[in-house]
């Protein structure tokens, strides 16, 4: 079963870019990854997707309803934090919790503090004494209280140092255990790495591919760097599927290969090997491969009268 649904949604400013066609669904239980650059789109696909801002074009369900058409029902199952938190800066923390939690008719005052606790946030100080980071724990306290069955995450970790990102990404997947549905959206390739089964990646509005992790990994490109008794023309490994070669210092050469694993074996075979070293590429890499990829064929589509 499917918990969100995006079929062709397009959101237009204007004569302004926003998102174009993106289509892709997330299933239940998934953790799926949304990841771009900033300015990609990813916000504008997260905000319209929650009706907070309406598509031009195309449709959007979660839990099979049309998010627009069913938006207040809808949203009282997810939890959503945006990447910037805007709040009542006169309020306590508490206070501004217990508010939210009315919303949902639902006694929250024990998750809250557990939350609170896990998160390390004083819940007795004022919103307009509380740090960039602090305020982001407030987010995601705000976004779990009521256990969403979906939560929605936009760049969730800014403000948070590395030990309460940690926190955060554990809180995550026991909240996925639980049965929740997460849709994360990060231009950090390594949580996405960590913590996603499948992602989508978008540039400049588009949706580039769908894929699982473990498929892009297999799909692209190979780290090969060789050690050799001898000095070794560099040029010698300039054959299909090799790119980015580069000579070491010390009799080392490197460079990133995609294709047939034997015939490259074959070419490394012709000179004296003292070490060989084939590593996967890491998220970072095949993002930049796909956007590499992506501008190539932009090059060769001619320019629109």
């Amino acid at each position: 079963m499917n918990v969100i649904e995006l079929n062709q949604l397009t959101k237009r400013y204007g004569q302004s870019r926003g998102i174009e066609d993106i289509t892709f669904s997330v299933k239940e239980g998934e953790i799926f990854g949304f990841i771009g650059p900033n300015g990609a789109g990813k916000s504008t696909t997260l905000r319209t997707l929650l009706s907070i801002i309406y598509p031009t074009s195309g449709s959007a369900s979660i839990f099979g309803k049309d998010v627009v058409a069913y938006g207040p029902e809808i949203k009282k199952q997810i939890g959503y934090l945006p990447s910037e938190v805007f709040y009542y800066d006169k309020m306590k923390v508490k206070d501004l919790l217990h508010y939210s939690a009315s919303f949902y008719k639902k006694d929250c005052k024990k998750r809250i503090h557990e939350l609170a606790e896990r998160m390390d946030l004083d819940l007795n100080k004022r919103i307009d004494d509380l740090s960039y980071g602090n305020r982001k724990k407030v987010g995601i306290v705000q976004g779990l209280l009521h256990g969403p069955k979906l939560i929605i995450l936009d760049e969730p970790t800014g403000g948070l140092d590395p030990l309460m990102q940690q926190t955060f990404f554990e809180l995550l997947k026991e909240e996925n255990q639980k049965g929740a549905t997460i849709l994360f959206s990060s231009h950090i390739l390594s949580e996405v790495q960590k913590m996603c089964d499948r992602v989508a990646i978008i540039k400049e509005g588009k949706l580039i591919t769908v894929e699982k992790i473990s498929t892009l990994k297999e799909r692209n490109h190979k780290k090969i760097r060789i050690e050799t008794r001898v000095p070794v023309d560099a040029g010698l490994f300039a054959m299909d599927g090799v790119t980015k070669i580069e000579s070491e210092e010390g009799n080392r050469i490197s460079f990133l290969y995609s294709g047939d694993i034997n015939l490259i074996m074959r070419r490394l075979a012709e000179v004296q090997l003292v070490n060989l070293w084939v590593d996967e590429p890491d998220l970072e890499e095949i993002f930049l491969h796909y956007y590499e990829k992506e501008d190539v064929q932009d090059e060769h589509v001619p320019a629109r009268a």
